[in-house]
């Protein structure tokens, strides 16, 4: 396949079907979205950057800054930079020494600071981020938590979905900023109103009615603010997996289907797993896997980073507990979504908790 650029080469990402010897009446696939360039952010750096420059909020040359500690600060830098702008991207000490190197090898100018603040890491990287706008004010900001071209970018990604399989049952993906899973969703709904959508969320995130956890060891999901591109309105029922949950997953996904992914994608993985189970024979599940294991190295495949947080002793569940939404969780749960005004109801009550 012949691109032009590095910028058209996203995308086209690969549909694996997966192989789950309990469930072989269900078709279980993998989006490859790991496949891109850097990841699946690619999509929304591209979608956000170049929207900007069409409608004038990006103008050539400008610099561009964002907050990010993975795949976005890889999609910007691979967008902006092949585009001639000077990129900044603001991060913290969680950064994988991969994702570093690739950034410094881009010509990316890296912003890490140094303490958390009120709400965590995350907000900590945006007042630095504002920081930085007041001194670059022509500077265009992407704000993937709250552009709505982060959730339309995944518009491509549901009709590469149509074009390879028709129908779908059931989609399943990690959330974090909101736009891939509520995107992909939306986008996909247009042609299959019955569509299931099943989102994946980080014990000790705050995404669903939990209580926020900032020490949380997962990372690409999960978040310690609400975005504005999460629409709960898109997700039918949430899962929520503990740290060792969630990296265990990740190793079996390589052990078993031979995918060496990110802990995003390991989730997602162990979800499948349990939905093929009780589908019902000829139901067809996709889900989506946001990026390879590279950045995970030195902690998901890790037994000293294992030792040293004691994940070899945590308890690990194999199969979801149904609970209540609100009630706080500790290992792998899971909850259909009610209704937008309860989620935003009982979201408000663990906020003040």
């Amino acid at each position: 396949m012949r691109f032009d650029s590095v910028i058209d080469a996203i995308g086209h990402t690969p549909l694996v079907r997966l192989r789950f010897d309990e469930a072989p009446d269900v078709e279980v696939h993998a989006k490859l979205e790991l496949q891109n360039l850097y990841g699946m952010k690619d999509r929304v750096a591209r979608q956000a950057i170049t929207h900007a420059l069409d409608t004038g909020g990006l103008a050539p040359g400008a610099p561009i800054v964002e907050s990010s500690s993975g795949t976005m600060a890889l999609g910007v830098a691979l967008v902006g930079r092949a585009l001639g702008h000077p990129v900044h991207i603001v991060t913290d000490p969680r950064i994988d020494s991969i994702t570093l190197a690739k950034l410094r090898a881009l010509g990316v100018q890296v912003h890490i600071v140094e303490h958390m603040t009120g709400q965590g890491w995350q907000s900590a990287r945006l007042e630095r981020l504002d920081e930085l706008l007041r001194v670059l004010p022509d500077a265009f900001c992407p704000r993937q938590y709250h552009n709505p071209q982060n959730p339309l970018a995944y518009q491509a990604l549901a009709g590469e979905l149509i074009a390879d399989l028709g129908h779908i049952d059931v989609l399943v993906g990690s959330v974090g900023s909101g736009g891939s899973l509520c995107g992909t969703a939306r986008a996909l709904r247009e042609r299959l109103p019955g569509l299931r959508t099943v989102g994946v969320d980080a014990v000790g995130s705050a995404l669903f009615g939990q209580p926020d956890r900032p020490a949380r060891l997962q990372s690409g999901l999960g978040n310690s603010l609400i975005p504005g591109n999460l629409d709960p309105g898109q997700i039918d029922e949430v899962h929520w997996l503990s740290d060792r949950e969630a990296f265990a997953a990740t190793q079996g996904l390589a052990a078993e289907q031979a995918l060496f992914c990110g802990n995003t994608s390991g989730s997602v993985y162990r979800v499948l797993g349990h939905l093929c189970r009780t589908a019902r024979p000829g139901s067809r599940i996709v889900g989506i896997f946001p990026d390879r294991g590279d950045r995970y190295h030195a902690n998901v495949y890790s037994s000293d980073h294992w030792r040293e947080h004691g994940l070899h002793e945590a308890d690990e569940r194999r199969a979801p507990v149904r609970v209540e939404y609100g009630e706080p969780v500790s290992a792998w749960s899971y909850c259909p979504l009610p209704r937008h005004e309860e989620v935003e109801d009982v979201a408000g009550a663990a906020a003040v908790r």
